[in-house]
């Protein structure tokens, strides 16, 4: 029987730690975004919600069963959410991260369906929420379907939530997977306007190319991945042989927008929500998901001068300070294991 977690008592001594829950596709750089979670000293991951995206949602459940048990806290309830998106039929996933969403180099550990929680991410969601009203913060890394399921579930759902940090989504409709679009937002496009659209909590992007714009060195890289700790090792061992993180693979395709350069893309979500010093500039600004049209559809309009009309406005990372953000990677995988 799969074990149950339940909030509450355990939760009550440690008021003064930030209450977070991480929704995840969990590819390579999910892995490193949910380390620095674990590692930063004031963060308490209340449970770890998992959606397609990266790879099909089980990959996605053992990755972070993965991640878990090298960083040894695997008190830390997972749970199975969306397969496919809200609407249209389920895209192919991503090999970005290889087939697996970790660079197929690990072993399937047969016991992994015992160890997720029987309740549903969404519904997991809305109850931790509700059990800890404006207390909590939720981090989204994926596709957005299971936000928007949780919508739906639950109306009070977001205005119960402290604050929202999304990966995802481009300001100058400049796209990786599409013409226009960026992957998270593509892979599920209805999703990704319910949640902009109808969460009115504090909500704050960390967009495509604030990441590529914002990118580390490949040396810096190098030194990342060269940590002896377990959890360094697994990170060198899980992009040796993936492509997302060659050099010299990368070269070119980053070229053409951003130049070359290492990055960490849902980490820097995750590191903005541990230190809002992180971002150093930002937009506050109406947003819009496109959904109509083959070349826009998924695109996030930054609408600046409030053309739509909207009350609710986000804050659009723009600019970061990579000082304190490679101090929170290279923390993340010098942690101790505890």
């Amino acid at each position: 029987m799969s074990p149950q977690w339940r909030s509450g008592t355990d939760l009550e001594p440690i008021m003064d730690q930030k209450l977070v829950i991480i929704d995840t596709d969990a590819g390579i750089d999910d892995a490193q975004a949910i380390m620095m979670a674990l590692a930063a000293p004031g963060m308490r991951i209340m449970g770890i919600t998992c959606c397609f995206g990266n790879t099909d949602v089980d990959n996605v459940c053992q990755n972070v069963l993965r991640v878990l048990s090298i960083c040894q806290h695997t008190q830390i309830p997972v749970f199975r959410g969306s397969v496919g998106p809200l609407v249209a039929a389920t895209k192919a996933v991503s090999d970005h991260f290889g087939t697996d969403g970790l660079g197929d180099v690990l072993d399937e550990d047969p016991q992994w369906k015992e160890k997720i929680q029987t309740e549903h991410a969404v519904n997991a969601m809305t109850r931790l929420v509700a059990e800890h009203p404006k207390q909590v913060t939720l981090v989204a890394l994926g596709p957005l379907t299971n936000l928007a399921l949780a919508i739906r579930l639950d109306p009070s759902f977001p205005l119960n939530l402290k604050e929202l940090f999304i990966m995802g989504g481009n300001m100058e409709g400049k796209g990786n997977v599409s013409v226009c679009g960026e992957f998270n937002f593509v892979m599920d496009p209805e999703s990704a306007h319910v949640v902009l659209e109808e969460y009115l909590c504090p909500t704050h992007i960390a967009s495509w190319e604030y990441c590529c714009r914002n990118k580390l060195t490949w040396e810096f890289f190098e030194d990342l991945i060269n940590q002896d700790t377990p959890a360094g090792r697994f990170m060198k061992k899980i992009t040796s042989s993936c492509w997302a993180y060659s050099k010299e693979a990368m070269l070119s395709k980053r070229d053409v927008y951003f130049g070359p350069g290492f990055v960490s893309y849902d980490a820097y979500a995750v590191a903005a929500c541990i230190d809002s010093s992180v971002v150093t500039e930002s937009i506050l600004s109406a947003v819009h998901v496109e959904l109509q049209g083959t070349l826009c559809q998924g695109m996030m309009a930054v609408d600046q001068k409030n053309m739509l009309k909207k009350d609710h406005l986000v804050s659009v990372m723009k600019t970061c300070d990579l000082t304190k953000f490679s101090k929170l990677l290279l923390a993340s995988l010098r942690q101790p294991c505890v």
